[in-house]
């Protein structure tokens, strides 16, 4: 397996071969930074952990560069925070027995670059390889740019293939920017409290980052367990925690569905159900 950036990885942790691994890749993950992947798709993790019939692997597109970093990080270089980023995350994949691991390392500013074709390129080899049922990404309200890129670009590489070998279910999956404001009818859950061990050990691992100044363990975990308890006013709770995200499947079906339109039809209805229960109760 051939990548475009000469420090791409591609850590396969039961060391088979990469189409064995391919072949066994049901759900999917596509996402920015190294950490990104245990955060958003903790669901698909949970499903596949300790099955025969169903496997977990993880793709990050940039290098994670730019991550913030404090205390024993502090003087770390661009060049070491790269390299101690690609360990966390390979380790990741050991701990959560993912089939593959691949770090693409491109540049932020390449992924964000709409001509960067050699980013399509990489994740086009990859799903053509792995041809997942289930394929979580960042969902098209985040804010942190990266993560839009890499939505875009993966949107590129899917719409690229056969309609037949596209995922049949696209996940947009919260991060920078929750989806708590999505209508019920628009959200999907994503139960994410199995194994929560496993969970807390995944996003341990990302040091670099927990100590750098940025304690997303604690802050993702506790929105999974408020999307649970504010999820319904009027019912108990059907999971300890959740993860909302957005039903991207309609982009990949109809490849002439723009995907600003597609997004801001959410707010659009966010906005109708606003003045509607202001009006009712005026």
């Amino acid at each position: 397996m051939k990548f475009a950036h000469p420090h791409a990885d591609l850590f396969i942790p039961e060391g088979s071969l990469w189409e064995a691994a391919a072949r066994r890749t049901t759900h999917l993950c596509i996402a920015a930074h190294q950490d990104d992947i245990e955060i958003l798709a903790y669901h698909g993790i949970a499903e596949c952990f300790n099955t025969a019939n169903q496997g977990f692997g993880g793709v990050v597109v940039t290098n994670g560069s730019g991550s913030s970093r404090r205390g024993s990080y502090a003087n770390f270089t661009d060049e070491q925070m790269v390299q101690v980023r690609r360990e966390e995350q390979r380790t990741a994949a050991i701990i959560g027995h993912y089939t593959f691991q691949a770090q693409l390392a491109h540049p932020s500013e390449t992924v964000k670059n709409p001509s960067a074709k050699e980013v399509i390129a990489d994740l086009s080899v990859i799903l053509s390889a792995v041809r997942p049922q289930v394929l979580y990404t960042h969902n098209p309200a985040d804010k942190h740019d990266s993560h839009i890129a890499v939505l875009l670009r993966t949107l590129e590489a899917v719409r690229s293939l056969p309609v037949i070998d596209r995922p049949r279910k696209i996940y947009g999956v919260e991060v920078w920017r929750n989806l708590d404001w999505l209508l019920d009818e628009d959200k999907v859950a994503l139960a994410v409290d199995r194994y929560p061990n496993l969970s807390a050990a995944l996003l341990g691992v990302f040091d670099s980052q927990i100590s750098g100044g940025k304690r997303y363990d604690l802050a993702s975990r506790g929105r999974q367990l408020a999307n649970a308890t504010f999820y319904n006013p009027r019912e108990g709770d059907q999971a300890d925690a959740l993860n909302w995200a957005m039903d991207l499947t309609p982009l990949v079906l109809d490849d002439t569905l723009d995907l600003a339109d597609y997004t801001l039809a959410y707010l659009d209805r966010l906005r109708q159900d606003v003045a509607e229960r202001i009006q009712k109760y005026r």
